[in-house]
């Protein structure tokens, strides 16, 4: 079977199965073949890499991160994050200013980061996120999916960005809702005008050119911010909202049930003191940085037990870097604190993997160590979450881009 690798031997966490004491991985074609229980399952051929006495995971996806379009050691004309001074940006992506030969790439594999989601910063509403892998050269080869979700930032960034240093809207928390509120009462508007224009001309889809015409039917002009509203209020792509503060959380939760559209809250720092109300919504969170001090007013609030209280009483749990605010190098040691503080241990992986997998909607390749998913894991030394463990090397579709080196 050419171009098949078992990798023997190691502890196995699946994720969405029983760990397994001394398993194998069966890899080809970049896909996990098969899991097995030991040696008699390697087929004849195999390219065989012992790693007995070591522990594999699935790599890490990050929900949340500035990967490639923040400046690291490169000054401002390298920070691409932030459309400024218009606080709409429905229109805009950040696929547009991923950079993969940026040096954070190299980061997020050393720290076992495998999938990335990549979010604009700072405006009320910020633009469009995608998911891709974090090896590469031409960052359309890396997309694993374009669009993931539709930003949004609540509270202090953008009362900074627009109110304290440019002087215009918003400037205050409710300025921001109220341009959050009225982004979806015109993309709701448009989505109306342009489903009355269809029906008018007898279309199925969107084609503007065939359905404008005379009357009250006309198709109104493409206005690309709100179209990415539109898809939002369609239910094709959630609403990715930074909050940190409870009165924020909730603020985002209000406007999302009054419009009718999924969400996840990005950061959720003060989650904990409101985790009934967060329970009772079954939302999903994207929780972090961690390992940070409680910096800005709006992170207060900050305790490292907020996984584990979210956890507990239902809410899924995605642990984020928010790259560079946490350098994706220490996605494990975060995560290591996370259980130090009372989330079990299969409950943490899952927060590394297979929710945020789901989260972005991509757990059909990623996420998991299943047969005909991605082979994208990481090698550790030993347990997760213990003090000397590491991570020895990462793969991506099979393909070693990470080895710890030695001194």
């Amino acid at each position: 079977m050419k171009g098949l690798v078992a990798f023997k031997g190691a502890a196995i966490y699946p994720v969405d199965a029983p760990k397994m004491e001394s398993g194998t991985i069966l890899v080809a074609d970049g896909k996990v073949k098969a899991l097995g229980g030991g040696e008699s399952e390697i087929p004849t051929g195999a390219e065989v890499v012992d790693l007995t006495g070591k522990v594999i995971l699935p790599g890490f996806i990050d929900a949340h991160s500035h990967l490639g379009i923040m400046g690291e050691g490169e000054g401002q004309s390298s920070n691409d994050a932030n459309e400024m001074p218009d606080p709409v940006n429905g229109k805009i992506s950040s696929l547009y200013s991923a950079n993969p030969a940026h040096r954070s790439f190299a980061s997020a594999r050393e720290g076992g980061i495998t999938t990335v989601n990549i979010v604009p910063l700072g405006n009320p509403i910020a633009g469009l996120s995608f998911a891709c892998k974090t090896v590469g050269s031409i960052i359309d080869d890396m997309v694993v999916r374009d669009p993931t979700g539709l930003k949004c930032a609540l509270g202090e960034g953008p009362k900074r960005a627009h109110g304290l240093n440019r002087k215009q809207a918003p400037t205050t928390r409710m300025g921001i809702a109220g341009l959050v509120r009225e982004f979806f009462y015109k993309a709701r508007e448009y989505k109306e005008k342009k489903e009355a224009a269809k029906a008018v001309a007898g279309l199925a889809t969107d084609d503007a050119s065939e359905a404008r015409g005379e009357g009250d039917g006309k198709m109104p002009d493409i206005d690309l911010n709100l179209e990415a509203g539109v898809r939002v209020l369609r239910g094709e792509l959630p609403f990715r909202i930074h909050a940190h503060r409870y009165d924020d959380i909730v603020t985002a939760i209000r406007i999302c049930e009054e419009f009718g559209i999924s969400y996840s809250i990005e950061h959720c720092t003060a989650g904990h003191l409101i985790v009934d109300f967060l329970a009772e919504r079954e939302i999903t969170a994207h929780v972090g940085p961690g390992l940070m001090s409680r910096g800005p007013q709006e992170r207060a609030e900050a305790d490292d037990r907020n996984p584990a209280i979210l956890d507990a009483a239902g809410v899924k749990v995605c642990l984020i870097t928010d790259h560079p605010f946490l350098d994706s190098r220490y996605m494990l040691p975060y995560a290591a604190v996370v259980h130090k503080h009372g989330m079990p241990l299969d409950r943490v992986l899952r927060a590394l993997t297979l929710n945020p997998a789901e989260s972005l909607g991509i757990d059909d390749r990623v996420g998991s160590l299943t047969p005909g998913k991605d082979a994208d894991f990481l090698v550790l030394s030993g347990e997760p979450f213990t003090y000397t463990s590491v991570i020895l090397s990462t793969y991506i579709e099979g393909e070693e881009v990470y080895s710890r080196p030695t001194y």
